[in-house]
């Protein structure tokens, strides 16, 4: 692994982030600083994390903490996309998309926080 790039949840969760910030600028006017914003902040701030956990992979405990960050912003995610779908009902198709896609993110979060804190050096 040559870089947080490589990683699996870096990529997932950049690609998810950017649809998601995508999707949240169609949110009615009024919404784009209030639920659309904690949205944007929440997706990238998973991103946000693996990369700085990464940067300090020398310290495992510190890469666990910042991977634990992430998956809680990955939760945070889910409620805000919760949010937003009880009160401006999404597309059901969209709002499935991305419910899926976080759910399965934090998953894969959690297992690399599980090899990282076993098998990581």
């Amino acid at each position: 692994m040559k870089s947080y790039k490589d990683l699996e949840i870096y990529q997932i969760s950049y690609d998810l982030a950017v649809k998601l910030h995508k999707m949240s600028l169609t949110l009615p006017k009024y919404e784009l600083y209030e639920e659309g914003s904690q949205i944007r902040r929440s997706s990238k701030g998973i991103t946000s994390c693996i990369v700085e956990g990464y940067g300090r992979r020398k310290y495992k405990a510190d890469f666990v903490k910042f991977l634990i960050y992430a998956h809680a912003s990955c939760d945070e995610t889910i409620l805000h996309l919760n949010f937003i779908n009880d009160t401006h009902k999404l597309d059901h198709e969209e709002f499935n998309y991305f419910h899926k896609a976080y759910n399965g993110l934090g998953g894969k979060i959690n297992r690399f926080v599980k090899y990282v804190e076993s098998e990581w050096k």
